[in-house]
């Protein structure tokens, strides 16, 4: 099928064709005629099954511009909405309109400014309420909401703020809902703000013919050394390094250097210029490795990514799926490699339990065991995996070298609107997961998940408790 085949005009279809675009996925075939005739949606799709074309053409094939803002867009953070507004605008390339990006840590101003000759606003929550409540957002002429990543939102505890915004827009306005899971709380929204909707759905998760699982059983102080022998010996083009803390991704985007490795670490933490130049720079290959925490996890589109290497796993399964889910995109193959240490071991029970995934163990290579720099958590000296001496992070240091005390994740959710992030009213989201006990011992050697580790066949399953 081509794009022509869905009665999108043809300005449209030669920016399409301009972006090499010429035959739409499988949630454009099935949700574009369903926006086009004014339904609501609910799209349940995969990580890079191309969404925000799904959503974006039929927005841009209505607008009528300097009709005041016409389409909301809201997103969970602020790069999926920059992201997005280019999109909008190299699908739009032949159209006139006009679109605002607005998200916090940023001065009002100018976004103040761009609303106002706005036909389309992309935004995060909490600077959308403000926007709202304290300046020039008028939501009265509203023709259609799109929440992307809308079980994201509700995760990191938006579910009022939306509420609040939908408020605001009259009640016969089209609302499309994307995601790649569905929650109680997407139910909720679904009953008391859409009508009568209809859901377009293709596989949540990347097919094994595209992407390639495994792990490694390793030990915790073991883990950066084997890090650092796999990045030497996989043949990459992009690859991400996901890590569950802004602490780990510091000390390991550090240690990587000194190991004469090109690297470059995103967090919350980051100004927001530096997050976008970094992410701008990493599609360029400049470098070719990014150390991420779970901010690059959802949403972007970063494409040609060949590597996802989980340095440990975040205490909510689902953030596997849509770590792994940056990479095997748009048809193109990729691999997932996790190290688990003990640590991780209930967490991955819980992910293999609740999605269908077919991780394959693969067995420790020997590699160099190498010297760890915890930075101001110091240091100890240890003998490595084979013998040769080397230093490590201490114990307490948690997720770097060591074990110990816990250190909160890289949330959007916990900061406010004055900082770094986007703060949502309140905090209505999912609370925080704890992971099952399976009651396995100590060791984190020979640890059965259902298979072998060297025929690495079949899907892995639980052991009885």
């Amino acid at each position: 099928m081509i794009f022509e085949e869905l009665n999108i005009n043809k300005e449209l279809v030669q920016g399409l064709k301009e972006m090499g675009l010429t035959e739409p996925t499988e949630i454009q075939v099935k949700a574009i005629p369903l926006i086009k005739q004014g339904k609501d949606v609910i799209s349940i799709s995969k990580t890079g099954s191309g969404k925000t074309a799904a959503f974006g053409v039929p927005i841009l094939e209505n607008v009528k511009h300097g009709q005041g803002v016409q389409y909301l867009v809201v997103v969970p953070v602020r790069e999926l909405a920059v992201q997005i507004s280019k999109e909008l605008k190299k699908f739009g390339k032949h159209i006139r309109f006009s679109a605002a990006t607005v998200y916090g840590g940023m001065s009002i101003n100018p976004q103040i400014e761009a609303i106002e000759r706005a036909d389309i606003v992309v935004g995060t929550p909490g600077r959308l309420l403000d926007h709202l409540e304290n300046h020039k957002l008028e939501l009265s002429r509203i023709k259609c909401v799109v929440l992307d990543e809308a079980d994201k939102m509700v995760e990191m505890g938006f579910i009022n703020d939306i509420r609040r915004i939908l408020n605001k827009t009259p009640k016969n306005r089209q609302m499309l809902l994307f995601g790649a899971t569905l929650s109680n709380e997407i139910e909720i929204l679904k009953r008391e703000y859409m009508h009568q909707p209809l859901t377009a759905r293709t596989e949540s998760h990347v097919g094994e013919e595209y992407l390639e699982q495994y792990y490694y059983d390793v030990k915790q102080h073991e883990k950066f050394s084997l890090l650092v022998h796999l990045l030497k010996k996989e043949e990459k083009d992009l690859a991400i390094i996901f890590c569950s803390t802004r602490s780990t991704v510091e000390a390991i985007t550090k240690n990587l250097r000194e190991n004469g490795i090109k690297v470059d670490m995103i967090h919350g933490k980051l100004t927001q210029n530096r997050r976008l130049r970094v992410i701008e720079n990493f599609h360029k290959g400049m470098p070719n490795v990014l150390v991420a925490s779970a901010v690059a996890a959802r949403g972007l589109d970063i494409k040609d990514v060949t590597h996802i290497f989980n340095y440990d796993l975040s205490q909510d399964a689902q953030e596997y799926i849509h770590r792994v889910g940056r990479t095997a995109r748009a048809g193109k193959s990729g691999k997932a490699i996790t190290l688990l240490s003990e640590r991780d071991h209930d967490v991955f029970r819980e992910i293999l339990s609740r999605y269908p995934v077919n991780v394959k163990q693969l067995p420790l290579e020997d590699f160099e065991m190498l010297k760890f720099n915890a930075g101001t958590r110091g240091s100890f000296r240890g003998r490595g995996r084979f013998g040769s001496r080397g230093g490590f992070g201490r114990p307490g240091s948690r997720g770097l070298g060591g074990y110990g005390r816990h250190e909160r994740s890289d949330r959007p959710s916990s900061y406010g609107e004055r900082g770094s992030f986007d703060r949502p009213s309140s905090y209505g989201g999912r609370s925080s997961y704890r992971p099952r006990s399976y009651g396995h011992g100590s060791s984190s050697r020979g640890r059965s998940f259902g298979h072998s580790s060297s025929s690495g066949h079949g899907r892995s399953r639980l052991p009885r408790r």
